[in-house]
């Protein structure tokens, strides 16, 4: 099992900003990955961005590329999301995810609690 904790969701307006943190344990952040899922009520849980800390590489679905961003802080084993622009389709239990092996995409095996994002005016 490896932890991951999430914070910072909560009620956000459109066009409005929040930002998620993941913290980490059980392993290093440094020369490995992380991602972020989301899961929309009555909808699949899918996979919005990852990093790998290597060199630093991101990925975005197209729903949040442009809006939201990915960083890491190894020192602290924590990896953010930023995300602005909100939008209320955004609304959703967003989810950190240990990658499987050192990249992001190669599948998952471990998921965080989950925190939950609200957008609505």
């Amino acid at each position: 099992q490896v932890p991951l904790v999430e914070s910072g969701g909560g009620l956000g307006q459109p066009g409005g900003s929040l930002r998620l943190s993941c913290a980490v344990s059980g392993f290093s952040l440094a020369n490995y990955a992380l991602g972020w899922f989301r899961q929309a009520p009555g909808k699949e849980r899918e996979v919005i961005s990852c990093i790998e800390t290597r060199d630093g590489s991101t990925y975005y679905a197209d729903s949040v590329k442009g809006r939201f961003t990915i960083s890491s802080d190894n020192a602290k084993n924590t990896v953010f999301l930023q995300m602005n622009s909100l939008k209320p389709e955004d609304t959703a239990v967003y989810y950190c995810a240990h990658p499987a092996s050192d990249n992001c995409g190669n599948g998952w095996d471990y998921w965080g609690e989950g925190t939950q994002v609200t957008v609505s005016s």
